[in-house]
C-alpha cells in the first residue's frame, strides 16, 4: 500500500503548511475551520482530544531506562535491517534534513539516524530513542496514527496534533510480520515541513517492503536449514519438524498446514490434528513432532460461564487455558461456521461490523494459534479436521457474550 501525500496535487508545500496550521488553530479554539481536516487527521484528534491531550504543550513522552531499550532492541524482528535501510535514507540525494526511526509495536523509538542537526532539532521534541511516540503519547502523529490505522501515513505541518510539531512533517508505514500479518513496529522519515519532497513516501514504501522481504527471506532461510537437518529422522514417520514458533520445515505422513501449536521448552506434549497427542524432541535450532499413540482425535469445550477457558482431551493429554474474551468469539465463531469456515473478511464483519479490519483480524487469529496451532486452519479459518468443539453455556449465549 502506497504512503497517501499530505500535500494535495497542484499545490503550494508553503502555502499548504500555512493553511494546515490555520485549520489547527481554527479546530483547537472551537472556531469553523478553513478547510475540513482529512478523515485520517479528523479520526486522529478525536481520539487524542478524547484522552485528554493538550495541543499547546509537549505531553509525557514515557521514555525507557537504557536498560529497557536495549532489550527492545534485542528483540526486535527489525533489527535486522536496520543497517540496510540506513543506507538507502543515506542514498537519497539531500540525506541532510532527513530523519530516519524505526519503532516497535509499541511506538517506542528504537533506532534514529540523521545528521546532528536534525537530531538536535528531533530531541527538542523528545523524538529520540527509547521514548514512546505513539497516539495516547504524543497525540496525532505519523507513527502513532500508522499504528492505529494499521495503514501507512503522511502528515505535514497543523496536521499533527501538538503545535511543537507544526514545523516538521513525518511519513511512516507500519511493518508487518508476513508470515501471519502481526504489526512488528514503524518505519518512519521526518523532517522539517517546507523540505517534503514526494519521493519521501516512496522511500518509506521501499523502506517497508525491504523489511518484509528480508524477515520472510530469513523465515524461509531458518526452515531450510531445520529442513535439511530432519530429512533423515522423517524417513520413519508419521512425523514434523518445526521451528521453536511451531512452523513447519517438513513433514512426513502427514499434512498440517503451516504451523502447530509452539512446542515449549519443559516438554510438554502438544496435540496435532492427523497426529494426535505429540511429545516435542529437540532437533538443532527446532523441535521433532511424532506421534505418542494412536489415538488422533482431539476435543475441544469451551466455557464461557465466567473467565473464558479451553479445556482440551486428546489421547491421554488434557488440559485448561485460559483464553482472551476476543480469542473465545473467534472460536465461536468458527465453530458456528462449520467445515467451510470465515475468510479473513467475513471474521472481520462478524467481530467488528465492516471489512476493514482485516489486518487485526490476521494479528488476533495469529495469537490464537500461536496457543493452539494447526487446531484452528487458514484460508479460510476453520476448525482442523478430526477436532471437535462444543460451548458452554451455548452458542446462542456465547455469541451474546
Amino acid at each position: 500500500m502506497s504512503v497517501p501525500s499530505a500535500v494535495p496535487p497542484g499545490r503550494s508545500l508553503p502555502d499548504h503548511a500555512r493553511d494546515l496550521i490555520r485549520m489547527h488553530e481554527a479546530v483547537i479554539s472551537g472556531r469553523r475551520p478553513p478547510m475540513r481536516p482529512r478523515g485520517i487527521v479528523f479520526r486522529s484528534w478525536s481520539r487524542v482530544r478524547r484522552l485528554g491531550l493538550q495541543a499547546d504543550a509537549l505531553n509525557v513522552r514515557g521514555r525507557l531506562a537504557g536498560e529497557e531499550l536495549a532489550l527492545r532492541r534485542e528483540v526486535s524482528p527489525l533489527r535486522g535491517v536496520v543497517t540496510e535501510l540506513r543506507q538507502v535514507v543515506g542514498a537519497m540525494s539531500d540525506a541532510s534534513h532527513v530523519l530516519l526511526v524505526i519503532t516497535d509495536r509499541d511506538g517506542v523509538v528504537l533506532w534514529r539516524e540523521g545528521t546532528p542537526a536534525v537530531r538536535r532539532r528531533a530531541d527538542g521534541l523528545g523524538f529520540c530513542e527509547g521514548a514512546e511516540w505513539s497516539e495516547r503519547r504524543v497525540g496525532t502523529n505519523a507513527i502513532g496514527t500508522a499504528l492505529v490505522e494499521a495503514a501507512p501515513v503522511e502528515l505535514l505541518a497543523g496536521e499533527h496534533f501538538e503545535r511543537r510539531q507544526h514545523s516538521w512533517y513525518c511519513t511512516a508505514a507500519p511493518v508487518h510480520d508476513p508470515r501471519t500479518g502481526e504489526p512488528l513496529g514503524v518505519i518512519n522519515v521526518s523532517g522539517p515541513a517546507l523540505t517534503l519532497h514526494p519521493a519521501i513516501g516512496a522511500l518509506v514504501e521501499t523502506g517497508r517492503r525491504l523489511a518484509e522481504s528480508r524477515l520472510w527471506q530469513r523465515h524461509r532461510e531458518r526452515l531450510d536449514r531445520l529442513r535439511r537437518v530432519g530429512e533423515p529422522v522423517l524417513a520413519a514417520g508419521p512425523a514434523l519438524v518445526v521451528d521453536d514458533e511451531g512452523w513447519v520445515a517438513a513433514s512426513a505422513g502427514v499434512w498440517v498446514g503451516d504451523r502447530i501449536a509452539v512446542p515449549s521448552g519443559d516438554g510438554e506434549p502438544v496435540v496435532v490434528p492427523g497426529l494426535g497427542v505429540c511429545h516435542p524432541e529437540r532437533l538443532g535450532e527446532g523441535w521433532l513432532i511424532r506421534p505418542s499413540g494412536s489415538d488422533r482425535a482431539v476435543r475441544l469445550e469451551l466455557d464461557l460461564t465466567r473467565t473464558p477457558t479451553l479445556s482440551l482431551w486428546g489421547g491421554d493429554v488434557d488440559w485448561r487455558r485460559p483464553l482472551t474474551r476476543r480469542h473465545a468469539e473467534i472460536l465461536v465463531l468458527l465453530h458456528r461456521a462449520g467445515p467451510a469456515g470465515l475468510s479473513a473478511e467475513a471474521l472481520s464483519r462478524a467481530l467488528y461490523g465492516d471489512a476493514e479490519h482485516v489486518v487485526t483480524v490476521r494479528a488476533e487469529v495469529s495469537r490464537l494459534r500461536r496457543l493452539l496451532g494447526a487446531l484452528v486452519n487458514t484460508r479460510p479459518y476453520r476448525l482442523a479436521d478430526q477436532v471437535s468443539m462444543s460451548v458452554h453455556p451455548s452458542q446462542a449465549a456465547a455469541a451474546e457474550a
